[in-house]
């Protein structure tokens, strides 16, 4: 166990009984992380209702606009990838994710800025709401009730669409992405319907019910997830875009969660460049070296490998010539595997499942989601509290 000066706290090898005792489990996340991920389901259903309550109809009477910028920085940042791929590639208009303060220079009356923040007073939000109120751009906000990016909200005469504050953010996903979605679905920008939300949340109950503490690990998708990226540098490569968002929201969760250093993207772009990965000192070099008889299982300190997670979709909505052919991405995605089991490298698939975009997603989402908070406990770590984010805050700001 390592205790330093900065609060940092934890073991370097995971102990993979811990994640069979749910005592330990519960002692070592205070904040309630799992219980926070597994709200996900709860938190389709509340955020709908709360944007029903906003009547977001209104923003239909206003004419389509000629691009839409999500503003926000992490979780929140990611809803604008969320909405982004599940609008399609035959979106009418660009939806453009904006993780930094203020709005693009072109932004403008004809355009909608959609400010997020989970705590409701993220610098990069405040900012893009107060410029889109400048500029004249259609704004709509989503945060907790009595912060203040509901004050611009209401300074600006914008939409509001409260998230109740009851997590962190990074637990948040869900809440923060469906009044994207049901906002851009007022501007006649995405379809998804009540079915696709209820599925969804189904989906998200369902997998919060196969990933429970009380689970143990050889039934606990998420548990084994965890232990057979312990130790690991994980890459994550999503085989389409829908599960390249899926990918690099796995890649948000290992880091703030476990504290994993992690590669992610798509499996496309990974093609050009990123595969050779395998073939180097942590893939087939690493691998070559190993000693067949010791126990693959047990760490050594000096045995950093790669572990590929490849998060396959086998998309449902090949309908439009700007959809890259199912089978295109199949070939690649069996490609990928043969790579990794020629250079002994292990892989860990994940399914998409699900009869919408959205589904999908969170089908590739909820499991990884638990699993960086298992791989955490594994290491003796509080998935909750990251003291480097604190000082990182207290030292940057003024």
């Amino acid at each position: 166990m390592i205790d330093g000066t900065a609060g940092v706290s934890g073991h370097r090898h995971a102990d993979d009984r811990l994640l069979d005792d749910p005592e330990a489990l519960a002692e070592r996340d205070p904040g309630g992380m799992l219980r926070h991920t597994a709200s996900g389901g709860a938190q389709v259903r509340e955020s709908a209702a709360l944007a029903a309550e906003a009547n977001l109809s209104v923003l239909g009477g206003e004419g389509r606009p000629r691009a839409v910028v999500i503003a926000g920085i992490g979780t929140a940042g990611r809803t604008g990838d969320v909405l982004a791929t599940v609008a399609g590639p035959r979106c009418p208009v660009p939806v453009i994710p904006h993780r930094s303060a203020g709005v693009p220079g072109w932004v403008g009356a004809a355009d909608v800025v959609i400010a997020i923040s989970a705590s409701g007073r993220s610098p990069e939000a405040l900012g893009a709401a107060e410029a889109a109120h400048r500029r004249g751009a259609r704004l709509v906000v989503v945060a907790p009730p009595d912060s203040q990016l509901q004050s611009v909200a209401e300074r600006a005469r914008a939409p509001f669409i409260p998230v109740p504050r009851r997590a962190p953010a990074r637990a948040s996903l869900w809440a923060l992405t469906v009044p994207v979605l049901l906002a851009a679905r007022a501007f006649g920008l995405v379809k998804v319907n009540e079915a696709d939300l209820a599925e969804t949340a189904a989906r998200l109950d369902a997998d919060a019910d196969r990933c429970r503490p009380t689970a143990e690990s050889f039934v606990n998708p998420a548990k084994s997830l965890a232990l057979g990226l312990a130790g690991s540098i994980p890459i994550v490569w999503g085989s389409s875009p829908l599960a390249a968002v899926a990918a690099r929201r796995f890649g948000d969760t290992l880091s703030a969660n476990a504290r994993y250093p992690v590669v992610t993207g798509a499996l496309g772009e990974a093609g050009r460049g990123r595969v050779g990965l395998l073939d180097g000192v942590f893939g087939g070099l690493a691998e070559g070296e190993r000693d067949i008889f010791a126990d693959p299982d047990v760490p050594t300190g000096e045995d950093t490998r790669l572990r590929l997670v490849l998060l396959r979709d086998g998309g449902l909505n090949a309908e439009d010539d700007t959809d890259e052919p199912l089978a295109v991405e199949e070939r690649r995605a069996e490609a990928v595997q043969t790579l990794a089991e020629r250079r002994g490298v292990r892989c860990d698939v994940v399914t998409a499942e699900g009869g919408s975009a959205l589904e999908r997603l969170a089908s590739l989402v909820a499991v990884p989601d638990f699993a960086s908070i298992y791989l955490a406990l594994a290491h003796g770590l509080d998935p909750m509290a990251v003291p480097a984010i604190t000082e990182m805050k207290e030292l940057s700001n003024p």
